[in-house]
């Protein structure tokens, strides 16, 4: 089986929709999934999610289920250099996340005082629960770090979410801490991040990354990469990111 995880194109937050450039950019991504054999697919309820998939389904015929839990991922912690204002986990500076050796463990990242203050682990779990919930309806059951491949398919399911959300669907299926993908990854609006599954023994699977953040769409359609999830390259630039 293979999995297709869509950022959405580039966001209004202030309307929860996307741009001009995000319709731009939505259209290019539907031309590319279009040539896709896609089984299924699942959307975000927030509305930047739908209108990016809006045009695919459309350009397919087809429909999606719309799941809460494809959100984007939803709880604030108390950032450790911020006072008066709760943050995304995704938004920490290098210097005060690195330095805490649980957040790199798969099985402790959450046991800190910031994650457990902010109830961090609960909502992931709640999140990976309907993740594997699907994953089951389709033939692939989690058992620990793997998965039991009870009725093996080669069927594509797209899922079209946000950054955050798609760092703890990947973390969960590489069996890594989220803040590693959260801090040390981009995800561009549109991107396209790929899984397959891979059975070197008979019912026993695991879901191996091929391509992550794919936006050859957007090169093809001579369309410039948007900078949102990105953060200052150098720090003498005035007009990018900082904080």
């Amino acid at each position: 089986m293979r999995l297709l995880i869509i950022r959405h194109a580039d966001p209004d937050y202030k309307n929860d929709s996307i741009t001009e450039k995000g319709w731009r950019e939505a259209q290019l991504l539907s031309a590319r999934l279009a040539k896709e054999s896609i089984s299924a697919f699942y959307v975000s309820t927030m509305g930047r999610a739908r209108d990016t998939a809006s045009l695919t389904l459309e350009k397919m015929q087809a429909e999606a289920a719309e799941c809460d839990w494809l959100r984007e991922f939803p709880h604030r912690i108390n950032r450790p250099d911020v006072t008066g204002k709760r943050s995304i986990p995704w938004d920490w500076l290098p210097e005060d996340w690195t330095c805490v050796e649980e957040y790199f463990q798969k099985d402790r990242w959450y046991e800190t005082p910031v994650m457990q203050e902010g109830q961090v682990k609960e909502k992931y779990d709640e999140v990976l629960k309907e993740f594997d919930r699907i994953l089951a309806s389709h033939g692939y059951v989690r058992e620990g770090g793997l998965y039991r491949a009870e009725r093996p398919n080669r069927d594509t399911l797209a899922f079209f979410c946000h950054f955050g959300l798609e760092c703890v669907l990947l973390s969960h299926l590489m069996d890594v801490s989220p803040m590693i993908l959260w801090h040390h990854t981009c995800a561009s609006p549109s991107s396209v991040t790929s899984l397959y599954t891979e059975e070197r023994r008979q019912g026993k699977a695991i879901f191996r990354m091929n391509y992550f953040g794919d936006v050859s769409h957007l090169y093809a359609g001579e369309e410039p990469l948007s900078f949102q999830a990105r953060f200052c390259e150098t720090w003498d630039d005035p007009d990018e990111r900082h904080d």
